[in-house]
């Protein structure tokens, strides 16, 4: 499958298939067969500031718990400090020196100074590229927008000058304008943009009568959203696109290539269908770019981007305006309505 070939923040792939950051990862002979079945490269599982000073915290209120019961037990334990995000960092490095595909680094942080100390840390590894996941969880009615882009342009302006190796942004799409936003971190350097963050959100158990969290996974269809961000930028900016959610078959890889992302990632695909079937994908793949007689992604990348399609008004809301105006072609479509 040479034809597959392409790169990403300047880093070459066997093909564009990326598995993305999840449990997966932390499973070194699950991560190696995924290489054998084809993946081009593996985002291994983020670093999450929260669950480091959670398990601190913890640990804590573990060793304290019996202290002070009376004079001899105050110095009953020794003192302990938590080893951070040490663990975490062994992992990765084990992971990387066990493939032989490209390894990126993922980082999911809370505070300014520690995702910039993290993000030197993971660089140490030895990874080939690094992630931020960005996600702000808005809690504080007072804070404007503005302060938390602002926020992230500041780190990811630090990172970039602390780190070597190409920096990708995770975004949600969460924002009242993520393609300005897109564009000012492009500015700044970063490599590679990956579209959009599949989100965790609580839920409520209506027998229990109490929240709790789901695991969501992908559904067919969900790839539109970063299909059409792929379109919206492809050629407008120097990053690569890689477009993420809701890519759960080879016909999904297919169609956001042409709207002009770089590579694509995969997670509810394996999760749903298993590892071998990243073959499958691929397979799908290389079959229509022979039956259509393209060489190389190079051909169809972006042939359907808002700058190449024929159709002024396909990345606008002419589709939705199309729907109303056509009530009764609608209906027809639907006619068990």
């Amino acid at each position: 499958m040479t034809r597959l070939k392409t790169t990403y923040m300047g880093i070459e792939l066997k093909n564009p298939l990326i598995i993305g950051a999840c449990n997966l990862t932390l499973d070194i002979d699950v991560a190696k067969r995924m290489e054998d079945s084809g993946a081009a490269a593996i985002v291994f599982k983020s670093l999450f500031e929260e669950q480091i000073n959670l398990e601190s915290l913890q640990m804590e209120e573990d060793l304290s718990e019996y202290a002070e019961r009376n004079a001899e037990m105050v110095s009953l334990f020794p003192s302990l400090e938590h080893a951070g995000p040490q663990e975490h960092l062994e992992k990765l490095s084990q992971l990387k020196a066990s493939v032989d595909i490209p390894v990126i680094g993922s980082l999911n942080c809370i505070n300014h100074s520690t995702w910039v100390n993290y993000a030197m840390e993971v660089e140490k590894t030895g990874v080939d590229a690094l992630e931020l996941n960005f996600y702000a969880n808005p809690r504080d009615k007072n804070q404007s927008a503005e302060s938390i882009e602002k926020e992230q342009l500041d780190i990811v302006k630090e990172i970039k000058s602390s780190v070597k190796i190409p920096v990708s942004v995770k975004l949600s799409f969460f924002y009242t304008n993520p393609l300005q936003l897109i564009s000012q971190m492009d500015k700044l350097g970063v490599d590679g943009f990956v579209l959009f963050n599949r989100l965790f959100q609580p839920d409520i158990d209506t027998d229990k009568q109490d929240m709790y969290s789901p695991f969501n996974l992908s559904s067919a269809g969900d790839y539109k959203l970063p299909l059409r961000y792929a379109g919206l930028l492809y050629k407008q900016i120097k990053g690569d696109i890689c477009s993420n959610t809701g890519i759960l078959t080879g016909e999904d890889l297919v169609r956001v290539i042409m709207a002009g992302a770089q590579t694509a990632q995969v997670v509810s695909a394996v999760y749903k269908n298993k590892v071998p079937f990243i073959d499958t994908m691929l397979s799908v793949l290389d079959q229509w770019m022979e039956q259509n007689k393209y060489n190389s992604l190079d051909d169809f990348r972006g042939k359907v981007s808002k700058i190449n399609t024929k159709d002024p008004y396909a990345y606008r809301r002419a589709q939705y305006v199309d729907l109303l105006m056509k009530p009764v072609e609608v209906m027809k479509r639907y006619p068990q309505v």
